[in-house]
């Protein structure tokens, strides 16, 4: 409460020079008046006294007041008035450079095989923070321990991303002969058209290893850290999420409730298209719906149209208009590579793990001098062997699934047997 403030202050005045670092600020400095049920007393007199405290700072005081919080918009506004918290640091998740010396600090306290390039790891690894840096180290050395090896490898590097990724194996789910058959063209669907089309993420893995949740995923891994993504590059993204749809109503002439996620995320991306990005030829560059959000819960709960029935029905109609353009130029691509799409599986089937030289190995057989392999930046990959492929040491970005249940997580594509509706995302 204010009282604590009040002491803490006075101890930073008589331990001068100090700093005062208060973590998660947002507890007690949200929006006063704000939410649902309007305020609340005790936090608001706690953020009146600290208010206080720090206006009754001289230029010589020699306490410094640092804060953190991941929820900046939230706070109240008169917390960040000049005079208070009026300079402000952006701490961004770590790029390839920076994740390469976060993961080089965290190798030292491990042993590690001299094979194991940490700048590969690095790009390998977009959009993990520290932390998850240090937990794949962690799980890497977990592995080590387990199979009574001295080092870490590179193999266990990559087998530590896929169980951060996407959960651990579930070898022992039962699966029947036929729902094995389904993911493996579902997941080769995805796998084809993510080959065959330019300005796409490159693959990395495709498997029917059931982990978690899911059934199978199809991963790729991007050769440059995106930060804005062209029309066509979300196009082509559109025909990827249909390709496990597709590939079922080709072969099977039935489709499964297992695409519900891939749809999901296909309208999702379809309407920011029209609603957000303007990329609507029809609508033009306009921004459609604004978001209702209660700065006291910190989250979006509605949004109100602020368009007419006419617009909205436009919008409906060129939502639908971009989806339909994508999941028929699927199809055609897929009907007319009915032969590569069978390989694949059939090596999946197999294999239960490809990588992207497996795939590129089979349209050089089937389709000679017509696609160029993949340039790759990173190590070579092992290939599939037996059972389980090997795998190279770049980890998932974008992440294709099946499921049994529910659909899992963000970055992924999920087919789902079960057919449930909930679609929680990352």
């Amino acid at each position: 409460g204010a009282s604590r403030v009040r002491d803490l202050f006075i101890q930073g005045k008589k331990n001068a020079p100090c700093i005062i670092f208060i973590d998660e600020i947002d507890a007690v400095g949200r929006h006063r008046g704000a939410g649902l049920g309007g305020g609340h007393d005790e936090r608001e007199q706690t953020l009146n006294q600290l208010l206080v405290e720090m206006d009754g700072f001289e230029a010589n005081e020699g306490v410094i007041i640092v804060a953190a919080t991941n929820r900046p918009d939230v706070l109240d506004p008169a917390l960040l008035r000049p005079g208070r918290f009026d300079r402000q640091v952006i701490v961004p998740i770590p790029d390839v450079l920076g994740r390469q010396k976060i993961l080089e600090i965290y190798a030292k306290k491990t042993k590690m095989e001299e094979d194991v390039d940490m700048a590969i790891v690095a790009r390998g690894t977009p959009g993990f923070s520290g932390a998850d840096l240090e937990n794949l180290v962690n799980e890497a050395a977990l592995m080590a321990a387990r199979e009574g090896a001295n080092k870490i490898d590179t193999d266990m590097i990559d087998r530590a991303k896929d169980k951060i990724m996407m959960g651990a194996e579930r070898r022992s789910m039962i699966i029947t002969d036929k729902e094995k058959e389904v993911t493996a063209y579902h997941e080769a669907g995805h796998a084809i058209v993510a080959r065959m089309l330019p300005d796409t993420d490159p693959i990395h893995k495709v498997s029917i290893i059931p982990r978690g949740r899911a059934l199978g995923v199809t991963m790729q891994l991007p050769t440059d850290e995106r930060h804005t993504h062209s029309k066509k590059f979300l196009e082509h993204s559109l025909c990827i999420l249909f390709g496990g749809r597709v590939a079922e109503k080709l072969i099977f002439d039935e489709i499964t409730s297992g695409a519900g996620n891939d749809i999901e995320r296909a309208s999702g991306m379809a309407r920011k298209m029209v609603c957000e990005w303007g990329m609507s030829e029809t609508l033009g560059p306009l921004a459609y719906g604004k978001k209702e959000e209660q700065i006291f819960l910190g989250r979006e709960i509605s949004q109100h149209r602020d368009f007419s029935e006419d617009t909205a029905r436009k919008i409906d109609e060129e939502v639908f208009k971009i989806i339909k353009i994508a999941n028929d130029k699927v199809n055609k691509m897929l009907s007319e590579n009915l032969d590569i799409l069978k390989r694949v599986a059939d090596e999946l089937l197999e294999k239960e793990t490809i990588v992207l030289e497996d795939i590129e190995d089979i349209l050089e057989e089937l389709r000679p001098g017509q696609y160029e392999r993949t340039q790759k930046d990173h190590a070579p990959v092992k290939k599939a062997k037996k059972k389980t492929a090997k795998k190279a040491p770049q980890p998932p970005v974008e992440e294709v699934d099946e499921e049994p249940e529910e659909p899992e997580v963000a970055e992924e594509v999920e087919a789902d047997p079960a057919g449930s509706e909930d679609t929680p995302q990352e």
